[in-house]
This record gives C-alpha cells, sequence and structure tokens, in this order.
C-alpha cells in the first residue's frame, strides 16, 4: 500500500513538470496569434507555410496567417493573415513568401511600398512572389549538370 502512495505522488509530479514544460515552451516560442486587422494575398504556391507561421516585416512578426484556401476559379492559394492593429500597411506592400534558413519554416515576408493610400481591413495585398521550392533548386541543378557532362 504505501508503494502505490508513492508511485501515485512521483506520476502527478512528473505530471505537473510536464505541465510546466509545455506551458515555458508554449510562451517562449511566440506562437499566440497576433491580434489586429485581416488581410489576405494570393499566391500561386505555398509550400511550407501553415496557419500560424509568422508575418514578419524588416524581420519583426507583425502578424500571423490566420487561414489558407483555395480559389475555386483562379485556382490560386489565398493567405488570410491577421496584421498588427499598430502596422498599417501601404497599397503597394508586396509579400513574398521566404524560408527561415535551410531546415526552418518558411513565413511572410511583407515589403512596404511608398504609396500614401493604406489597404484597409479585409483588403488583399496585389503584389506577391512564390515561395523557392529548394528541392526543385536542386533537381535542377543535378540535371544540368549531367547535361553539360554529356556535352562535352
Amino acid at each position: 500500500m504505501k508503494r502505490s502512495v508513492i508511485e501515485t505522488i512521483m506520476g502527478g509530479l512528473v505530471l505537473l513538470v510536464a505541465a510546466t514544460f509545455v506551458v515555458f515552451a508554449y510562451t517562449a516560442s511566440d506562437v499566440r496569434r497576433v491580434g489586429g486587422y485581416e488581410i489576405s494575398a494570393k499566391f500561386n504556391r505555398v509550400d511550407g507555410l501553415a496557419e500560424g507561421s509568422d508575418v514578419r516585416m524588416s524581420g519583426i512578426k507583425i502578424g500571423s496567417v490566420i487561414d489558407q484556401e483555395l480559389d475555386p476559379e483562379t485556382y490560386l492559394a489565398v493567405i488570410h493573415m491577421g496584421i498588427s492593429d499598430s502596422i498599417k500597411l501601404p497599397l503597394d506592400t508586396t509579400a513574398k513568401i521566404q524560408s527561415d534558413g535551410l531546415l526552418g519554416g518558411n513565413y511572410v515576408a511583407l515589403e512596404p511600398g511608398a504609396e500614401v493610400t493604406m489597404i484597409e481591413p479585409g483588403g488583399e495585398i496585389r503584389y506577391t512572389q512564390d515561395a523557392v521550392n529548394l528541392t526543385d533548386l536542386i533537381g535542377r541543378f543535378i540535371f544540368s549538370a549531367g547535361d553539360q557532362e554529356k556535352a562535352e
């Protein structure tokens, strides 16, 4: 009976420590959704981008990806983003999907334009650049090197 009580206490202690680590990881990783207004952008491909991915400007997180969907008429990927209320984006802002290093995830990088008019909440970023697919680039490099060897 005494052994059962000790095992129960140790199990509770292990669960408490695990819960503490989960809370710490959540607060330290900054994966919380940024509140604010919503905008959207259309891309040909959004490889590696997921809900909750960062939206950054000058390397600083100003928002997050809220939702992704496929436009059934144009077959473009539509990304919905939540942008902080303190950030106002010019109408000619560009959005591109960038990789956070070789093994990192993708994020949306915004570059503000010079337009005086700002994008309204619910508006759309018109100028976009798709994600670069590293697998395709490596494949092209390998096959182009093989073609050059055959030509010689």
